[in-house]
Formats: C-alpha cells, sequence, structure tokens
C-alpha cells in the first residue's frame, strides 16, 4: 500500500514540510520523469527516505517503530534467515503466539511478508522502520551468534574430557568415537559451524597453541581472530571432525584429508578438511564450499568490456585452451565453472577431471582425482579422451605430462579449460613452456589467459573523496590512467568530458555497516588473447614483461587497472586494489 500523489500533497504542504511554490516545482518534475510525488520529493532533497517512511507511517496509520540500541531475542531474530532479512530489509523483533511483528523499510514489499508469512505460520503485522534502526538490528545477527557461542563455551568448554587416562595413554578408536559423540563438543562444533556459514567465511582455521586454542574466520579474504577455547578442547575438537569427515581418529603422526556437507536455512555447504600433525597437536583447515552456485555470471564476478568480449569470443570456438591463473583462494574455480555454466547444453558433452569437486553440476560427468591410487590429473585426462568429450576442464595443470595431454586435447578438437599457479597472465606462457611445453604447439592452443584476484566490495556507507594532483601522479607511476578512462568512457561509465577531477573514489567507512567498511568481494581481471603478433614474440622466445607490454598496446587492462576501473565506479576502494595485488 502506498500513499497517492494528492495525499501526500495534501499532508506535506498541512504539515508545512514544503512550500506551495516548492511543491509545484516537484510535480512538474515528477511529471516529466514519470516519477511518483514521493519519488521525486526524495530526488530534489527536500526529504529523506526515512522523512518519507515517518509520513507514510501517519498517513497510512502503519505505527513506525525504532530498534536502535533495542536488543532483539535471539530465537525472535533468527525466525527470518539472515539472505531473507538483508534482502528484503525485514526484521522479526517481537513475537506472542499468534503474531509475529515485523519491521521493514518497505510494507509494500508483500512476498517478504509472504515468504515470513509461510515459515512461521503466525500472522505478520508490518511495522515501519528507518535505515538505521534496520542496519542496528541486521547487525544482531552476528552479534546474537558470538553471545551463543561464548555461553556455550562456558557450559560446554569445562564439561569437555580429555582425551588419555590416568597414565597418558591414548585411548583407542572406539573411546574416541564415544568420546567425539559426547553432547557439549558435537554442540560447540556445531555452533562453530554455523558462526562460519552466517559471518561468510570461506575458511576455518582450529590451531592449537601451547596455552589455548584459537579458532580464526577468512572472511573477504582477511583472517580474524573469531574464538578461544581451553587447551584441553583441541583433542575432543579435533576427534569430532575426524568423525564427520571419516578420518582415522587414532592417525595423528600423517597429514589426512576428509570432507563433509551440513544444511542451513535451505543452503548445503561442503567443507573440505584438512589435518596436519604440528607441535601442539593438530591443526585443521575448513574450506567452505557453498553448492547454491546459481546465478552467477561473467559480468557478475567483475568482468565487462572488452575483458567480456575476449572470454565469449574464446568460448565460441571449439578448440583450444582457457587458462585461469592466479593464487590459491583469488576465485579461478569459480570463474572456471561460471563458463562451464554457459557452455552447458544438451548438445555437447562436458568431462572434468577435479582435485576436489568444488560444485556440484548438472549433466557434467565430474571426476576427483585419487594419487593414492594411481588416479592423477595426467591418467584422468588420458582416460577423459576415450569418453568422447566436446569440453574438458582439468583443475590444474601441476605438471609436463598434464599440460602435453591437455595441449593433444586441444589440438585434436576440444576446447580445454583448465587453471595454472602463476602471478599474471602474461607469466601463464613462461610457466607452461618451464614445464615443458613446445612453444609451436602452445601458440596452437592457447586462446586466452585470464589473470585474477579477488578484492573486498565496499559497503553502502562509503565515504566518497576526489584524488589530488599529488595522488594521481603517485597511482600514475604504477597504472595508465589514460587506458582506464579510456574504458570508462567507452563503457558509458562517465560523460565523455569528464576528468579524474569529476570522478569519485571512496574510503571504507569503519564501524559503519559493517565493522571494516567492506563486504562481500568481486574479481579484478586481466584478459590476454593471443594474437598474431603474440605468437610471434612467443615463438622468439621473448620475456613476459615484453609479452604484457604488446598485451597492454592491443588494449589489454591490466588486473592493477581493472582494479582502478572497479575503484572508480565506486565497488571497491583504490587501497584494497593495491594490497591485493602487492601481496
Amino acid at each position: 500500500m502506498r500513499i497517492q500523489d494528492e495525499q501526500l500533497k495534501r499532508f506535506v504542504l498541512d504539515a508545512g514540510l514544503i512550500k506551495k511554490s516548492d511543491i509545484a516545482a516537484v510535480e512538474k518534475i515528477a511529471k516529466e520523469e514519470r516519477r511518483t510525488l514521493a519519488e521525486a520529493l526524495i530526488a530534489q532533497g527536500h526529504m529523506t527516505e526515512d522523512d518519507m517512511r515517518r509520513v507514510e507511517s501517519y498517513v497510512l496509520g502503519i505505527p513506525f517503530v525504532s530498534l536502535k540500541n533495542t536488543k532483539i531475542e535471539f530465537e525472535v531474530l533468527t525466525l527470518i534467515p539472515e539472505p531473507v532479512a538483508r534482502t528484503h530489509n525485514i526484521i522479526a523483533f517481537k513475537k506472542t503466539d499468534k503474531e509475529l511483528e515485523v519491521a521493514m523499510l518497505d510494507t509494500a514489499d508483500l512476498p517478504a511478508i509472504d515468504f515470513v508469512k509461510k515459515k512461521v505460520g503466525l500472522k505478520i503485522l508490518p511495522r515501519l522502520t528507518d535505515t538505521e534502526s534496520m542496519r542496528s538490528a541486521l547487525r544482531q545477527y552476528q552479534k546474537t551468534l558470538k553471545d551463543e557461542f561464548g555461553e556455550i563455551i562456558m557450559k560446554d568448554a569445562s564439561a569437555l574430557k580429555v582425551i588419555a587416562d590416568e597414565n597418558g595413554e591414548e585411548m583407542s578408536e572406539k573411546d574416541l568415537k564415544k568420546m567425539a559423540e559426547d553432547l557439549p563438543v558435537v554442540r560447540i562444533v556445531d555452533t562453530l559451524l554455523r558462526h562460519a556459514i552466517i559471518q561468510g567465511a570461506s575458511d576455518i582455521h582450529i590451531e592449537p597453541l601451547e596455552e589455548e586454542v584459537v579458532v580464526r574466520y577468512r572472511i573477504d579474504g582477511i583472517l580474524n581472530d573469531a574464538m578461544k577455547l581451553p587447551k584441553h578442547a583441541s583433542s575432543t575438537l579435533v576427534a569430532r571432525i575426524k568423525v564427520l569427515s571419516n578420518l582415522k581418529l587414532d592417525q595423528k603422526r600423517l597429514p589426512q584429508d576428509g570432507r563433509f556437507k551440513m544444511e542451513m536455512d535451505g543452503q548445503k555447504v561442503a567443507f573440505r578438511v584438512s589435518m596436519l600433525p604440528v607441535f601442539f597437536g593438530e591443526k585443521i583447515v575448513m574450506r567452505l564450499l557453498r553448492e547454491s552456485r546459481a546465478g552467477f555470471s561473467l559480468e557478475g564476478i567483475g568482468f565487462h568490456g572488452s575483458t567480456l568480449e575476449r572470454i565469449h569470443k574464446a568460448t565460441r570456438a571449439t578448440t583450444g585452451i582457457i587458462l585461469v591463473t592466479g593464487p590459491t583462494g583469488s576465485g579461478k574455480s569459480t570463474t572456471l565453472y561460471t563458463i562451464l555454466d554457459l557452455l552447458n547444453s544438451p548438445e555437447v558433452n562436458i568431462s572434468t577431471i577435479e582435485d576436489p569437486i568444488e560444485y556440484q553440476m548438472p549433466r557434467v560427468n565430474q571426476s576427483q582425482v585419487k594419487p593414492e591410487i594411481g588416479f592423477t590429473f595426467a591418467a584422468g585426462l588420458r582416460s577423459l579422451m576415450r569418453q568422447d568429450p566436446d569440453i574438458i576442464m582439468v583443475g590444474e595443470v601441476r605438471d609436463e605430462e598434464t599440460a602435453s595431454l591437455a595441449i593433444n586435447a586441444a589440438l585434436t578438437g576440444h576446447l580445454v579449460l583448465a587453471t595454472v599457479h602463476t602471478n599474471s597472465a602474461s607469466g601463464t606462457v613462461a610457466r607452461l613452456v618451464d614445464m615443458g611445453v613446445e612453444t609451436f604447439l602452445l601458440v596452437s592452443t592457447l586462446r586466452v589467459a585470464i589473470g585474477q584476484r579477488l578484492v573486498r566490495k565496499l559497503s553502502d556507507d562509503k565515504l566518497p573523496y576526489i584524488l589530488t594532483k599529488a595522488e594521481r601522479d603517485e597511482l600514475a607511476s604504477h597504472v595508465d590512467l589514460d587506458s582506464v578512462m579510456a574504458t570508462l568512457k567507452e563503457e558509458k561509465i562517465v560523460k565523455d568530458d569528464a576528468t579524474w577531477n569529476d570522478i569519485p573514489f571512496y574510503h571504507p567507512k569503519e564501524k559503519g555497516e559493517t565493522e571494516d567498511g567492506y563486504k562481500g568481494r568481486m574479481g579484478i581481471h586481466e584478459v590476454l588473447e593471443v594474437s598474431p603478433t603474440l605468437k610471434e614474440m612467443v615463438m622468439a622466445g621473448k620475456t613476459g614483461d615484453e609479452i604484457e607490454a604488446q598485451a597492454r598496446k592491443e588494449g589489454m587492462l591490466t588486473m592493477l587497472e581493472d582494479g582502478i576501473y572497479k575503484a572508480a565506479k565506486g565497488l571497491t576502494s583504490i587501497e584494497e586494489v593495491l594490497r591485493v595485488i602487492n601481496e
């Protein structure tokens, strides 16, 4: 339900919120731009969105609530899953046996109200609130879980039993398994995993030290201390995670790898587990792989303009190699799977050989390497060739044998997608030659090399500023600012006559919507297309720097330049781009 324009006009005039002369001008603009009067009043700066919500509350008779400094009960808050709360700006804050009061920024969002009604089975009473209240309430998802965890530690950590008998001898596997199923450790591990999922962590580190056990989460690429546990909790935690991952409980001297899955709020998450013996026990690292990958697109993960067109051109070919390169944790797998999504149609047979299978894809034949039984990338690739594939994905090119087989597959009529560990797109050629690949075969098959890193995205409450002359000169010593400006103009991001004095950049606002001013990550990329000139340079044995210089002449934006382009769009900050590129 919305306020009609006439109704709103009468109210703002009667209340003296706006002059009669001003309302006439705003009405004219609203008519020209085909906006509602409310939208025009906000756009022209006469009222803020929160002012308009208070007016709506009064005129429509919808109660207004302020949730600032209000502690919402955890059980009530979590009736609405956090992703739904954030997407639709809807918070559950008060519950009775028959009714649930929800605070919203837009009470006309009927699908959100309907979803909550079906989920909780109660009558929903919508209430209007302001932006600050919404931010404060959303932050409580994180805080309440921390509070809950602290409580569980106090209650349960003391109840954990030490896994050794009085003589100091290790327990049998049967006893270890029984200990790992004790209620305190089950609750601690379960809460630890849920906390990581809600926080959006990509990895969990559990590290035994001399006096304590430190748990750290990697969120948006940065490792943060999450919590500390008593030293005696270490063995029990390790046993519990080994049980979940189906690992040997009594094997403590050798590294072990395993995996398990859990589901939370309809979201399936796979945990890839690595156990490593260290001085004070066993260190655990768990990689979180969210299986619901629907909705990813090349544009969505950061490709644009000519970089996007180069990839589309390579995917239209039926033979050749597309290589994605970058260090561990730079999003290579996500890029490969997104490209596979584009290519995945009933007309083609797609087969992959991976280590491990990170996302399950429909209609794609995925195999996981098992080196301990001789099923390596090379052996798997050799077998795939007999499976009549049109498109092959190789998780990683690690050695000469795999590289040669991938190139032979591309030469014999297949499109091959693969990753390789190098620092840049231009360094890919040197890396493959170093592996022993013949240059004439490489230039015949390589279509594009995609270099990438992940940068953190700025929250909405970022702080704008304009670069000073000194800052521009400093930046120009690392980046071709003219290329960045040309790209911004070519993609109609800025006006044709814009200069760097017209383009705002942004700093993160700390202690704002998020703790450090960032939320989520996106890719910065460079896409090197192998042109005839570059083929000649590779054959002549030119260096990576010379190849990169030529690629830039042919229109390639480097990763750093792509980062500055995204900073100019307000998606990230210059500091974040420089941090990631210099690492």
